[in-house]
């Protein structure tokens, strides 16, 4: 691609006009991953909120929906690889662009490491419950990310390809599921009540930690940002995609979390844990012929989200190390995929430590318990990372149109502050209403990391002024892209 400036040098970049809107969208959808969201996060979410899951997710849909209102304006005013981190730093100033970098590292980086985790504490699970052979889920997990790694240096139309394969076999097996066991009648027929908050046996306290792990389902909404600079007609697309994606999810997650508990009854789905395999049983229950088929949707499904995510990982590393942030050899440009391929071989290499390190510590690298504390742990944290983000990218928005006099005062102002009280609540929530370690501790390492980025910030800005001031400056747009140098 040509520069911009004359007479400067060619430089690399991601390939431009390279993804359509429907990508855009399954980009998004592939990184909540429906499927697995369905499957393993009410149960983690079930030991507080019990029955009223299903609600927990309907109201988490609304919020989100509020919550992302103010990063679609700015998706369509500054897209850009380098997603919240270039919004919060257009709106914020560069000191918060490299905390809102930061935090989504924290948030987006932890991603194929869970999911990597629980496809091998899944499977091991499954293959000795179905055939009575015992293979350690650390073994198992070496698969999907070797795989993983691979698609993300073969650029991202393989990724998303990939993706869209995966994304429309798990939403047609989780959907017939449900479709059975409503028609069925469920365990002991059908009812509403799943959908109201009274049904949880540990009231607003129960609502209040079971909602995290519903917002864990919702994470990746905003993933279309990151192809900010190779979707077509960005300006456009990327919010639509953000838009459709979370509205079709969070539909579906409400209609099938309800088929859920009134498939299995109320005694078994307060019983789960974060260990059980809820959909297994229904189908074992319903229909037998339907397990196999559960099983391929739940690895579709982990493994869809570890490539979409580990994509959007990749890209915020890239557009942070360009410009000088981090590392500049993260902004290496693969000449043959136009890919950032030194930011896929860190991202690679973490992912593999995070594994090994947090499954050793937490449960054993035999033991399926292991890869599931991996996901319940990591995902938790990984989560309220998120929320700040999102409290700071409303910010950003509320900031960037204000500073341009829009007169558009719902949707530059009123619900972008909704949308960053929602988050605070969510947040604050945790550390008012949970009680139950390691879960406690989270909110205060996500604040520790924050404090950390704060003095990183800080200390940039006193030996490297010149590189702070270039944070985010480098924009998508429907022509072309001046990288920074």
């Amino acid at each position: 691609m040509a520069d911009t400036e004359i007479g400067a040098p060619l430089q690399a970049s991601l390939k431009h006009n390279s993804v359509g809107l429907p990508g855009a969208v399954i980009m998004s959808a592939a990184i909540m991953g429906p499927a697995v969201s369905t499957f393993f996060n009410p149960q983690f979410s079930t030991p507080f909120s019990g029955p009223a899951t299903p609600f927990v997710y309907f109201a988490c849909l609304v919020a989100i929906l509020i919550t992302a209102s103010g990063i679609m304006e700015m998706a369509a005013e500054t897209p850009s690889a380098g997603s919240f981190y270039t919004y919060v730093a257009q709106g914020l100033g560069p000191h918060a662009g490299f905390v809102t970098g930061g935090l989504m590292f924290l948030a987006y980086a932890l991603l194929p490491p869970i999911e990597v985790a629980l496809i091998g504490a899944y499977l091991q699970q499954t293959i000795q419950q179905e055939f009575g052979i015992n293979i350690p889920w650390c073994l198992i997990s070496i698969i999907p990310w070797g795989f993983m790694t691979f698609l993300a240096l073969e650029g991202v139309q393989s990724s998303l390809r990939t993706a869209m394969i995966l994304f429309l076999i798990e939403v047609g097996v989780v959907m017939t599921m449900a479709i059975i066991v409503v028609a069925m009648g469920g365990a002991h027929g059908l009812t509403l009540r799943p959908l109201s908050p009274a049904s949880s046996p540990h009231g607003v306290q129960g609502l209040v930690i079971g909602a995290v792990f519903a917002a864990l389902s919702f994470v990746g909404f905003e993933g279309a940002t990151t192809l900010g600079e190779e979707v077509r007609n960005p300006r456009r697309n990327v919010p639509l995609a953000i838009a459709l994606s979370t509205i079709a999810v969070g539909l579906l997650y409400t209609f099938c979390i309800w088929s859920e508990v009134v498939g299995l009854g109320v005694d078994k789905v307060a019983a789960l844990t974060g260990a059980s395999t809820p959909w297994n049983d229904l189908a074992h229950m319903y229909a037998p012929w339907m397990t196999p088929l559960i099983i391929l949707a739940s690895v579709s499904s982990m493994f869809a989200v570890s490539v979409n995510s580990n994509t959007g990982i990749v890209r915020i590393l890239y557009a942070m190390g360009r410009e000088g942030l981090l590392p500049r050899a993260l902004a290496h440009i693969n000449p043959k995929h136009n890919t950032p391929s030194n930011a896929v071989l860190f991202q690679s290499g973490f992912t593999f430590l995070t594994v090994l390190i947090v499954g050793a510590l937490s449960g054993g690298l035999g033991n399926p318990d292991g890869g599931s504390n991996v996901y319940g742990y990591l995902g938790f944290l990984l989560t309220l990372a998120i929320l700040v983000v999102y409290v700071l990218a409303n910010i950003a928005a509320i900031a960037y149109f204000m500073k341009r006099g829009s007169g558009k005062i719902l949707r530059h102002a009123l619900l972008p502050a909704l949308g960053c009280l929602l988050m605070i609540g969510l947040f604050a929530g945790q550390i008012v209403e949970n009680t139950g370690a390691p879960y406690t501790w989270m909110p205060w390492i996500t604040l520790c990391w924050f404090a950390l980025l704060v003095l990183g910030a800080i200390w940039l800005a006193v030996t490297r002024p010149e590189t702070l001031r270039k944070a985010g400056a480098v924009l998508g747009s429907d022509e072309t892209v001046k990288l920074g140098g």
